[in-house]
């Protein structure tokens, strides 16, 4: 849902100072489904990549999570969204945010936070 907090630090480019307000900003930032499809790329190769270094026991090969998880997110903002990715203002909220909107995506209850941010 939508507060006022929200809606000016958006407008205003005020400081968001929780993360409630800050969740359904990071989701209209994400309102292009392709720009999410992305992001759930990213993350999914994170995980691979963690599971990799696991079994290979090649720890060196965790220095390629960012570049799975931000290449793929950059592009979905930059090409496809058009907008500057927040975790360049809010890094933990957006790396949290990554990590709620793709389980809440494969729990089938993101639809429910889209809608109740704003995005159709």
């Amino acid at each position: 849902m939508e507060t006022a907090s929200t809606a000016s630090a958006a407008s205003s480019s005020e400081r968001i100072t929780t993360y409630r307000d800050f969740y359904p900003f990071y989701l209209r930032e994400h309102s292009d489904p392709l720009n999410r499809a992305l992001h759930y790329i990213g993350t999914t190769l994170v995980f691979g990549v963690v599971a990799l270094s696991v079994y290979l026991q090649n720890y060196w090969l965790l220095f390629l999570m960012p570049v799975m998880g931000y290449g793929f997110a950059w592009v979905g903002h930059f090409f496809v969204e058009h907008n500057r990715p927040a975790t360049f203002t809010y890094p933990l909220w957006s790396l949290l945010s990554d990590y709620v909107m793709y389980f809440r995506f494969l729990t089938g209850r993101l639809g429910k936070d889209l809608a109740q941010a704003g995005v159709k």
